[in-house]
């Protein structure tokens, strides 16, 4: 078997060299800091139960057959799409196979050569990516800064589309979504919204930042994934039935990929019903609280990111101390991953915390007083830099 070019090895040792090199871990861990399920979906038992209940009155259930354009549409796949338009209060809807292939065939297929995207600078991967793939002009601008939004707009020609996400995956807060609004109805811009850590969480039955704001009819295109609080995976792109109609002639990954099994379509509907009657959402509102008061408590809260959201940020700068602290938490049985550079800018390395409904007060209190210590261990004399450094 042939080996990789020198030239690919050297950028692994160069990873190595850097204390930023990834590998594939199990996840032996008793208590979650870590995972997306904020709302415990993914191991919700009347979701499974009723999954199961009616995946076995359909056919050929193992997998689709084919792309949507050719084998693998479905009446429940349609089904499904009307009842998520009409749960978000939109016009129509289309299902992607994951947020990623949503994101990279929105962005690569909507903006137009000589049409312009500015991008909020900490948009998700697969944004960029999809961004990467169009023939339009791309301008990122400062986070939640609407003043470099304006700068960026004057550089922008033929239909603007400005990008942002709800709640911030890697920080946590929330965008300044009112005031962007704003802007683009008084400039016609078109906005669109990356929902995914908003899902299942904001306004009511969970659906999303933008109804919570009241902002649904300004927003041109809303994109949420079920990969996070609605514990399977896939994503929508919510918008017009024109909207839709366009990516699905042209959207490259949602015509040349495989349609989603049965399985997976029962269970992203079942996740939405679940939606309806589950505490789980205020369950989590008052255990992020909790773990705001607790950092508080504990003189810990000037190291996080301001956060409302299921996500707590704690900056902690350079890959080996946050690899440190990490390790002295996982040893305590608590699955938690540092965030290391490259994915988050050098000097911005961070510890991710992510709240459930499911995390009882006593591990809560655990983790962050372990926290507390692993940093008094590892790194006493150690002033944190202000967050206003890190954007």
């Amino acid at each position: 078997m042939r080996e990789i070019s020198q030239k690919l090895t050297e950028k692994l040792e160069k990873r190595k060299e850097n204390n930023a090199f990834r590998t594939l871990s199990t996840n032996s861990f008793c208590i979650d800091f870590s995972s997306n399920d904020y709302i415990g979906f993914s191991k919700n038992k009347h979701i499974s139960e009723r999954v199961l209940e009616k995946v076995h009155s359909f056919q050929n259930v193992n997998g689709s057959t084919g792309s949507r354009l050719i084998s693998g549409n479905s009446s429940l796949y349609q089904e499904i799409e009307q009842f998520l338009a009409n749960f978000h209060q939109t016009e129509s809807a289309l299902l992607f196979n994951s947020g990623y292939d949503a994101n990279v065939g929105f962005f690569s297929s909507i903006p137009q050569r000589g049409d312009t995207i500015l991008y909020d600078e900490l948009v998700h991967a697969s944004i960029r990516d999809g961004i990467r793939l169009s023939n339009a002009n791309a301008f990122g601008f400062k986070h939640n800064d609407l003043e470099s939004l304006k700068l960026k707009f004057q550089r922008a020609k033929g239909d603007v589309y400005i990008v942002v996400e709800s709640i911030y995956s890697m920080d946590g807060d929330a965008a300044n979504l009112k005031e962007i609004a704003d802007f683009c109805q008084e400039n016609n811009c078109y906005l669109i919204v990356d929902e995914a850590h908003s899902t299942g969480i904001y306004s009511e039955n969970g659906k999303g930042f933008v109804d919570f704001l009241g902002l649904n009819d300004i927003v041109f295109a809303r994109i949420h994934t079920f990969g996070k609080a609605i514990g399977c995976h896939g994503a929508v792109v919510l918008g017009t039935k024109n909207l839709c109609d366009y990516l699905v002639n042209f959207s490259r990954s949602f015509i040349y990929t495989t349609a989603m099994p049965v399985h997976s379509l029962l269970t992203i509907k079942e996740s939405f019903e679940e939606l309806k009657t589950t505490n789980a959402i205020e369950e989590l509102k008052s255990k992020i609280q909790f773990f705001k008061e607790t950092i508080k408590e504990l003189d810990l809260d000037k190291k996080f990111i301001e956060s409302e959201s299921p996500i707590q940020c704690c900056v902690l700068s350079g890959n080996d101390f946050v690899k440190n602290i990490a390790k002295k938490l996982q040893e305590n049985s608590i699955n938690i991953k540092p965030i290391l550079s490259p994915t988050v800018p050098k000097g911005a390395e961070r510890l991710r915390f992510c709240i459930h409904s499911y995390n009882s007060i006593e591990e809560i209190q655990e983790v962050c007083s372990i926290l507390k210590q692993a940093i008094q261990e590892f790194q006493p004399e150690m002033i944190l830099e202000s967050l206003e450094t890190v954007h």
